[in-house]
């Protein structure tokens, strides 16, 4: 989906990804957990917003190739914004479950995918240079880096909790979300094609960004449906999960300057549609930018249309570029 990865937009600081970008931050404390549930870390604790504090009432916008998104995020109630602190990625992740499940924050967004937007543009206004993109049955140049993504644009609206990642007197921020995101838009994308199809989606979604001065960290773990008015396109069901992190300042193995994404598709009547795997190598250039290479495969068993759109739509498997530069 162009899904809304609400996510990273939703992490940016006031130096501002679609799909990858900055946190605006802070870390969680105060509230008590509930019944049976892991205590959340208990960090330095900092002192709660009033409030009135502006930052409860921000504009968030994130930048990047494949996501980019404005949005606001405003209070609902004027109980400050929890602080965690300085925790392990573990804990990061129990710090967001919630401690209570009434909403105190929404958040407005409107994204745009711009690579999957080359995609529809290069096939529509250059069908020659898009036709020799083909290298063979499955492969096409232009759609290796433009996949992914079903759908040009996407407004949103997330509704749920959030925590505060940041320490008071250190170079470091970024926020957490947990809640609800009701998304729609009026296209979808098949083949670098643009089909009319007004669709909804509902997703239950935990989404993070941690940023210090030596490392980058976000995360995001996704439940949801989406629902098609266009007949020929099959309602879904999907689980993601996302995680991508940048050091600065060294090159430990494995974990450190590398990401992955994966996510599953099923129709509702729980028939597999596709899976979609990716992981990427980042290259720090500075403090705050980093560029990246991402490759992946988009297995996709051709069930996930009806007919004239089933008609050219066999199982296959696409594989996956995707170029980037982080902020």
């Amino acid at each position: 989906m162009a899904p809304l990865a609400l996510a990273a937009a939703l992490a940016l600081a006031p130096s501002a990804r679609a799909a990858d970008v900055v946190a605006v931050g802070a870390p969680a404390d105060a509230l008590p957990p509930s019944s049976g549930a892991r205590p959340p870390p208990t960090g330095t604790p900092v002192a709660p917003l009033a409030p009135s504090d502006p930052e409860l009432q921000t504009f968030l916008l994130e930048l990047g190739a494949y996501y980019t998104s404005a949005g606001v995020y405003l209070p609902l109630t004027r109980d400050p914004v929890p602080h965690v602190g300085e925790h392990g990625e573990v804990d990061l992740y129990w710090a967001l479950l919630p401690r209570s499940f009434v909403p105190r924050f929404v958040v407005f967004e409107v994204s745009v995918n711009p690579m999957p937007c080359l995609g529809l543009f290069m096939r529509d206004q250059s069908p020659g240079l898009y036709e020799r993109s083909q290298l063979d049955r499955n492969t096409n140049v232009v759609r290796a880096v433009t996949a992914g993504f079903e759908e040009p644009w996407a407004a949103s609206l997330f509704v749920g909790n959030v925590v505060n990642f940041d320490v008071r007197g250190e170079e470091s921020d970024g926020k957490g979300y947990f809640g609800t995101v009701f998304s729609t838009g009026n296209w979808h994308i098949k083949d670098n094609v643009a089909i009319d199809d007004p669709w909804l989606e509902a997703e239950l979604k935990l989404k993070g960004d941690r940023r210090s001065r030596v490392k980058k960290l976000s995360w995001s773990f996704r439940l949801g449906v989406k629902l098609h008015s266009n007949h020929d396109v099959v309602d879904t069901g999907y689980v993601g999960i996302r995680r991508s992190r940048v050091d600065y300042g060294s090159d430990p193995p494995l974990l450190a300057n590398s990401g992955v994404e994966y996510r599953f598709d099923v129709a509702l009547d729980g028939t597999p549609l596709r899976h979609y795997f990716i992981v990427d190598k980042k290259w720090p250039l500075g403090t705050r930018v980093a560029a990246s290479i991402a490759l992946g495969l988009l297995w996709d068993t051709g069930r996930a249309y009806r007919g004239a759109l089933a008609e050219d739509t066999p199982e296959r498997v696409q594989v996956l570029i995707r170029p980037n530069v982080e902020f």
